[in-house]
């Protein structure tokens, strides 16, 4: 018998998911917290996939009441941006019971410790089981109502659940649906190889003059190469980081090649040209985009935080940090996941490893 699906939110990801999964002859209903984002899902009562995906998927059940939406699934795929992740928790919160798997899509960084955090503040006693995927499968965007265009499917993307003793579990119940899905060490893995806190942040903020002048260009294949090399300084930051906590993450280039076909180059801005499924995708045309307001705090904020438990400086991160705080006016260190808010304060290197292993 088929798993039950729950897709909570209702952007290009959430789409994807949803589109796909009924497209498969799964039984999916989908929440969100806006209706004005679903109006189009509700009266077309379906998905229409483009692309490397193609059709219509029909929903059981669009709606901004989630208590039907989850009551009854067995696999619960969260697809919001990241800072959103701790509403979901506290939404979540009263309906789940035992059996049920959530999956952050993706955690970003320290997702999964950060929803758990949530549920132990709210004394949630149902056993479900929560796991991060380290970046999202789908490469794709809405492109109409009720409709996403599928560029790519990622080969493989890592999970782990939080604690990693239930990795095993969670992945016999996913790979069924998803094969892509890889068992990651930890969550550690999974939130130090987040690659968008690296890529998305970097060139929004060193892109701001040309962002604002409103002149349009392509995220990706319009980078300059001054851009890739600080992208390159930060992510050997974010390695050292990674090795202080015994993680072997991936470089930028490496995650590239291993996600994608095609790959070529041996920098990472060659890499990043050779990238056929990143054509297309345009930049944002302002600087209040979800690149800096949930990139920075769910990103580079807690990667920041990992590093300073770890003694290990991270200068270039940190600086587009408060960059960052500057162009929006936003305290992101305050807001973001610190080691408050993954519960990690007064924690040394072993006590966090202990803690994400379990």
């Amino acid at each position: 018998m088929k798993p039950q699906i729950a897709v909570l939110g209702a952007g290009n990801g959430a789409h994807a998911f949803a589109g796909d999964l009924a497209l498969r002859g799964y039984a999916v209903r989908l929440y969100n917290k806006f209706a004005h984002e679903i109006g189009d899902l509700q009266n077309t009562r379906g998905v229409t996939c483009e692309g490397v995906v193609a059709g219509f998927g029909a929903l059981e059940l669009a709606t901004t009441d989630i208590a039907p939406v989850i009551a009854d699934a067995d696999l619960i795929f969260i697809v919001v941006p990241a800072n959103a992740h701790a509403f979901m928790a506290e939404t979540c919160a009263p309906h789940l019971r035992d059996g049920q798997i959530i999956v952050l899509n993706p955690g970003r960084t320290g997702g999964a410790l950060e929803f758990r955090s949530v549920l132990k503040q709210l004394n949630v006693t149902a056993s479900a089981l929560v796991a991060e995927a380290q970046t999202l499968l789908y490469t794709c965007r809405l492109s109409g109502p009720a409709r996403v265009r599928i560029s790519s499917v990622k080969k493989q993307v890592a999970l782990a659940a939080f604690p990693a003793c239930d990795t095993a579990p969670v992945l016999a119940r996913l790979n069924p649906l998803y094969p892509q899905f890889v068992a990651a060490a930890d969550v550690l893995e999974t939130g130090l190889d987040n690659i968008g806190a690296m890529f998305h942040p970097t060139t929004t903020i060193l892109s701001a003059g040309r962002i604002e002048s409103g002149v349009a260009f392509e995220f990706y294949r319009d980078m300059t190469p001054s851009i890739a090399r600080m992208i390159e300084v930060m992510d050997a930051e974010r390695l050292a980081v990674a090795h202080a906590y015994g993680v072997n993450a991936q470089s930028a280039g490496e995650w590239l090649a291993r996600s994608y076909d095609g790959i070529a180059g041996d920098t990472l801005y060659q890499r990043i040209q050779s990238n056929a499924a990143y054509r297309g995708i345009a930049a944002p045309r302002s600087l209040d985009t979800r690149y800096i307001w949930e990139d920075v705090p769910t990103g580079l904020v807690p990667m920041v935080a990992l590093a300073r438990v770890a003694g290990v400086e991270m200068p270039a991160c940190a600086g587009l940090v408060n960059i960052a705080c500057a162009l929006h006016r936003r305290d992101y260190w305050e807001e973001g996941r610190n080691t408050r808010r993954l519960a990690i304060e007064g924690l040394n290197i072993a006590q966090v490893k202990a803690m994400v292993s379990g």
